[in-house]
C-alpha cells in the first residue's frame, strides 16, 4: 500500500479567524430589554441597521431576541428606524472631474423657431404672450351676458 503525498494547505484554510464572543455574554445578560437603550444601541450600525451575528457575536438565540427588542424599542420611539447620514459638499471647484460642462458657446441654428427673445425687454410685471393671448380669450368670454 503506497502513501498519499501530503498536500500543502491553502492559505484560506490555515488563517482561521477567532469566533467573536457576544457582549452579552461577557457581560453576562440574560434578558434583553427593549427599554434598555444603551444596551441596544451596540447592536446597532450608524445608519440604525441591526448588526449581523459575525459582526456582534450572539448566537442563533441571542440575535433573535436582539432584534426582536430593537424592534419593540422603535415602534416605542426609544430607537429611531433609521438616521440620515449627511455629507458635506464642497465648492463646486470638483466638477471638471464629473463633465464640467464650461462655456456653451453659441447654440446654433434655432430652426424656424427664429432668434431667441431678449428677456431683458420684459419689465417684472409683464406676462409672457402666450399667457397673455389666453387671458384675453377668456376675458372676451366674460364680456357677453346670457339673457
Amino acid at each position: 500500500m503506497a502513501k498519499k503525498p501530503m498536500r500543502a494547505k491553502s492559505k484560506t484554510d490555515t488563517r482561521r479567524t477567532k469566533k467573536k464572543v457576544s457582549v452579552l455574554t461577557t457581560e453576562k445578560i440574560d434578558y434583553i430589554d427593549y427599554k434598555d437603550v444603551n444596551l441596544l444601541k451596540r447592536f446597532v450600525s450608524d445608519r440604525a441597521k441591526v448588526r449581523a451575528r459575525r459582526v456582534t457575536g450572539n448566537d442563533t438565540q441571542q440575535q433573535a431576541e436582539v432584534a426582536r427588542a430593537i424592534k419593540n424599542a422603535r415602534e416605542m420611539a426609544l430607537l429611531p428606524y433609521t438616521t440620515r447620514v449627511t455629507t458635506q459638499r464642497s465648492n463646486r471647484g470638483d466638477r471638471g472631474d464629473r463633465g464640467d460642462r464650461g462655456d456653451r458657446g453659441d447654440r446654433g441654428d434655432r430652426g424656424d423657431r427664429g432668434p431667441r427673445p431678449d428677456r431683458t425687454d420684459r419689465s417684472e410685471g409683464e406676462a409672457p404672450a402666450a399667457a397673455a393671448g389666453a387671458a384675453e380669450t377668456v376675458d372676451a368670454g366674460a364680456d357677453t351676458e346670457d339673457v
